[in-house]
């Protein structure tokens, strides 16, 4: 009997074929979008892991991603056109690149200042960030489009040669970790650099601290304000990141609201991931898989199934497919309440007490 001809298992013996089928090939585009994912939620866990709840996080990345796009143009405008060097780096993009990070650096202290030092509720900064963030950007974004600003390009993609992408069974994730832009490929080296320096360095040992017990770290001699805003700052270098690559290395332009609630699933990668550095990264390749999948099975995808499973596909709304990344927030998180705890002191205020 024909296994595909089986109602129900089938269907989905015919779907776990289709994904065996595409989605190593679809590697490269998978990380590249974990990419804004993965550094929103690197912001998280530096920020949490310290204390401070940030859901600033979208806000900051929109930010920073227009100015990234205003500071790169604006330097092609009065350097001239520049021949583009290895990955695509022109003084343009690095001059873009420092002034998104910059950009997303001064809002997190914003964020310091009004949670740490003013003790302000920290969800309600986060969304004054947010909303500040979506209007202003979006006000100067029409302003500056009325005047047909020029592109400073992208930052480019490095190509693993052939010889290593043909190799069987590892060839993909060569091709997944290789074919990739600088920010891209940045992230990855973050990823690791922060898990060991969480865990096994004196200012990873201080920063859990801070974040479970702050009143024990200052009886140790532990300054807990300075290391909480240094963090948050920290936490604003990834969300820059995380910006840039919206504007600089995936378009050479701007769209307000471009992060798209990407600020809000690096969030729940963040929870998924159990506030880790490495299980943030590995949540946000599993969010990315569903925004990709959505873009390659749905009726008007890059490689629709055919068959019993494509007529499945194309009876469903595409707007569903497009809704995939959400859906898969929603019902994740839905299965980790109560299962998944953040660091102890996270979200409360830290007053020093009174010495005599």
């Amino acid at each position: 009997m024909d296994i595909y001809s089986v109602p129900i298992l089938g269907i989905i013996v015919q779907f776990l074929g289709y994904l065996v089928e595409h989605i190593p090939s679809s590697g490269p585009i998978i990380l590249a979008a974990a990419t804004p994912l993965g550094f929103g939620a690197l912001c998280g866990v530096v920020c949490e892991r310290s204390g401070v709840v940030n859901i600033g996080i979208e806000g900051t990345m929109l930010t920073a991603a227009f100015a990234g796009w205003v500071a790169s143009f604006t330097a092609v405008t009065i350097l001239g056109p520049q021949d583009p060097g290895p990955l695509g780096i022109t003084p343009a993009l690095l001059i873009g690149l420092l002034a998104a990070i910059l950009a997303a650096v001064l809002i997190s202290l914003l964020h310091a200042w009004l949670s740490i030092s003013l003790r302000v509720d920290q969800i309600i900064s986060g969304t004054i960030i947010n909303i500040l963030a979506f209007g202003i950007t979006g006000y100067l974004n029409n302003v500056i489009a009325s005047a047909s600003p020029t592109s400073a390009g992208t930052f480019q993609k490095l190509t693993a040669p052939e010889a290593l992408t043909d190799l069987p069974i590892i060839g993909w994730l060569i091709a997944t970790l290789v074919d990739q832009g600088p920010i891209t490929i940045s992230l990855l080296v973050s990823v690791v650099v922060l898990q060991l320096m969480l865990f096994r360095s004196r200012w990873g040992l201080r920063t859990r601290a801070v974040g479970e017990h702050p009143k024990a770290a200052e009886t140790v001699g532990i300054d807990v304000i300075r290391l909480r805003y240094r963090n948050v700052l920290i936490g604003g270098i990834f969300a820059g990141l995380g910006g840039a690559w919206l504007s600089m290395e995936v378009t050479g332009s701007f769209q307000a609201g471009m992060t798209a609630g990407r600020g809000f699933i690096a969030l729940a990668a963040m929870i998924v991931g159990r506030w880790t550095p490495i299980g943030a990264f590995g949540a946000a390749i599993f969010f990315a898989l569903f925004s990709v999948l959505g873009d390659l099975i749905g009726p008007n995808g890059i490689s629709p199934p055919v068959g019993q499973l494509g007529d499945i596909v194309h009876a469903i709304p595409s707007q569903l497919f497009s809704a995939l990344p959400y859906l898969a927030t929603i019902i994740v998180l839905a299965g980790l309440i109560g299962r998944s705890s953040p660091p102890a002191a996270d979200g409360r205020p830290y007053e020093r007490e009174a010495t005599t």
